[in-house]
């Protein structure tokens, strides 16, 4: 768990007078202007300009001409009332990182006739593939290369749905602190306090999505999917900054990405109850989340609406807890099993398409499984807003599980586990898998036909309305 899980760094030292006080004022800008009044730090790992100053990337240069236009954007930012999280801001801030360039120091670019057909080629040559070793169809209806920047504007609805659980529990916090009947006489402040708050989440996001823009390959990176339904997407980009220190040919580097992400699709596609379910997990696990009150009323009755910090201090200085109670347990498990399987079948299924035709295959195998357990940027995005580590911990344990049930039961049989969440392992399972692969499974698919015929019986019907024999 990280122990600041919104990424905020502590604020600049005040900048002392005279010239002095000038030189340290340039130097905490980074170069791009007075220091930021907020103290926002930026998220760890990042670098360009605007990494170390958010604000920077969305004010620039402030010089005198500036300086009206900036002011106008600030009280904009103060005035919302959006939601919990700023989303304009925050996509404003993610796009601006991207075309900075990210913590690679390449900058975004528009993708090419030629790597969008490289992309649509690789794709359907990999869904081609998949069809010899999974009952599951295709899922992806279109392929598509995109930017980086037409990755954060695909998938940001996404992150909204992922993050705003969390960032209700600070604006609902936030009006709690302060008995009723004091409420009222300080909406205002209230107000401001749950702007800055939806800025500050705002600009947090902006940044961390637009790092992590930088390095994902595709949209269902972290095992979630990200982008539209239907639509298998690769970034050129990435694609080779991954493929260029592993001695491996781009288009293998490309084509077996392109089979994780076809195999992803896939899976979300046709087992309808799956997206709803691991956000849930994701909704569940955030809403167990705690608010340290006695913090965050010592916060609002010291408030001073000309040093909004305060408000950024509380947050850095661990404001939010996770509950060590059952149910709390009980979501983490849930949520990382659920990680685990979607991501064991993943690596199963494309292992076993991959081997007979890529002389590559495993060392791509063991790159792909390295970079997600040694946590990438996904999951450092993830600890960033929500103190949430997205790591599929058992992937290696359940990649097993699913390749010892293809050779026991056949592709038709292992796939068949998806069609009701009741169905499929769980963490015990994982611990022993041929236990589980040889036990008697109960067919849900038959037992929902059943209940579905029961149901549509006319006497069933008569019953439930009350209605019976007219006789006596």
């Amino acid at each position: 768990m990280s122990d600041t899980p919104f990424g905020f760094g502590l604020p600049p030292e005040e900048p002392e007078d005279g010239d002095e006080g000038k030189k340290k004022d340039q130097q905490s800008g980074g170069g791009q202007g007075p220091a930021n009044p907020f103290g926002f730090g930026g998220l760890p790992g990042a670098s360009g300009p605007g990494a170390d100053n958010p604000f920077a990337a969305m004010f620039g240069s402030l010089n005198p001409p500036d300086l009206g236009a900036a002011f106008q954007q600030l009280g904009q930012m103060l005035s919302y009332e959006g939601g919990p999280v700023n989303w304009d801001m925050a996509k404003q801030i993610a796009r601006q990182t991207v075309s900075q360039g990210t913590s690679d120091g390449v900058k975004d670019a528009s993708v090419g006739p030629a790597e969008r057909t490289a992309v649509q080629e690789a794709v359907r040559l990999a869904d081609l593939w998949l069809d010899d070793v999974t009952s599951l169809p295709s899922g992806a209806g279109t392929a598509v290369a995109w930017s980086r920047a037409e990755w954060v504007e695909a998938t940001l609805p996404a992150w909204r749905e992922l993050v705003d659980p969390v960032a209700e529990r600070v604006g609902a916090a936030m009006g709690d602190v302060l008995p009723e009947e004091m409420q009222a006489m300080a909406g205002p402040l209230i107000g401001m306090m749950r702007s800055m708050g939806g800025a500050m989440f705002g600009t947090q996001i902006g940044q961390a999505v637009g790092v992590l823009a930088g390095e994902v390959v595709g949209s269902t990176d972290i095992g979630l999917p990200l982008g539209p339904a239907g639509k298998a997407a690769l970034l050129p980009l990435n694609i080779e900054a991954l493929g260029k220190d592993l001695g491996v040919p781009k288009e293998e580097v490309r084509l077996y990405l392109a089979l994780r992400e076809a195999a992803h699709q896939r899976l979300f596609a046709h087992v309808p109850w799956l997206r709803s379910h691991l956000f849930g997990a994701v909704d569940g696990y955030a809403r167990g989340i705690k608010v340290d009150t006695a913090k965050l009323e010592d916060v609002v009755g010291q408030f001073d609406p000309q040093n909004p910090e305060q408000l950024q201090d509380a947050l850095q200085q661990g404001m939010f807890q996770p509950e060590d109670t059952p149910e709390q347990k009980a979501a983490l498990a849930r949520l990382e099993t659920a990680l685990a399987l979607v991501e064991g079948w993943v690596d199963a299924v494309v292992h076993a398409a991959a081997k007979p035709r890529l002389s590559s295959a495993d060392a791509l195998r063991e790159t792909l499984r390295r970079r997600r357990a040694s946590g990438g940027p996904a999951e450092q995005t993830f600890a960033t807003l929500i103190g949430l580590e997205l790591r599929p911990r058992r992937l290696r344990d359940a990649s097993r599980l699913w390749a010892s049930l293809t050779d026991a039961r056949g592709v038709d049989g292992r796939d068949a586990l998806w069609a009701h969440p009741d169905m499929l392992p769980t963490a015990s399972d994982l611990d022993d898998p041929d236990g589980f692969v040889h036990r008697e499974q109960l067919d849900f698919s038959e037992l929902d036909k059943m209940l579905g015929e029961a149901a549509d019986k006319p006497d069933l019907k008569k019953r439930d309305k009350g209605e019976g024999d007219d006789t006596e």
